[in-house]
C-alpha cells in the first residue's frame, strides 16, 4: 500500500525515477540483462566438428552434388570467386566465416582443400536454416580404405 501511495503522490513518472535510483534495484535489474544477454549468446553457438567435402557453394546449391565432380572444378570455381563450403556428411552446407573484425573471406584458406574431404572443428552459429562455421581446426581426412 505504501507503493500505491507513493505513485499516487509522486505520479507514476517520478516513482520510476525513485526506483532507478535505488542501487540494490540497479543491480538486480543488471544481473538479469547480463544472464539473459549472455544465455542469449551461448545458445547460438556451439563447438562442434565436421566432416565432409570441400566444395563450391553453387555445386552444394545449385546441382545438389553430394560431392565435388573433382578438386580441379572446385578449385576453378573458388579461383572465379564461389565461395567454398563444406558440405557434412549428413548433407549439411556449412558456410565459412572468419570472425576477425573486418571479416574475411575463408577461400584462401580453404583452397589446398577444395575437393577434398576434411575434418574440421569450430564453433557453429545457425540462424533461420543457414549455418556458418568458424573453422578453429581444418586438416585432410584420413584416407577411406
Amino acid at each position: 500500500m505504501a507503493s500505491t501511495a507513493l505513485v499516487e503522490a509522486a505520479g507514476p513518472q517520478n516513482a520510476t525515477l525513485m526506483l532507478l535510483r535505488k542501487p540494490a534495484f540497479n543491480r538486480i535489474l543488471a544481473a538479469i540483462l547480463m544472464t539473459v544477454a549472455l544465455g542469449e549468446a551461448c545458445a547460438q553457438e556451439s563447438v562442434v566438428t565436421v566432416k565432409g567435402y570441400v566444395l563450391d557453394s553453387a555445386c552444394a546449391f545449385i546441382k545438389n552434388l553430394k560431392k565435388p565432380v573433382s578438386a580441379d572444378c572446385a578449385l576453378a570455381c573458388a579461383k572465379a570467386g564461389s565461395p567454398l563450403v563444406i558440405l557434412a556428411d549428413d548433407g549439411t552446407i556449412n558456410g565459412p566465416n572468419s570472425r576477425g573484425r573486418p571479416a574475411t573471406g575463408e577461400n584462401l584458406r580453404l583452397m589446398k582443400f577444395a575437393g577434398q574431404r576434411v575434418i574440421a572443428s569450430g564453433k557453429v552459429f545457425q540462424r533461420s536454416g543457414s549455418r556458418a562455421l568458424v573453422i578453429e581446426k581444418i586438416e585432410a581426412a584420413p584416407a577411406s580404405k
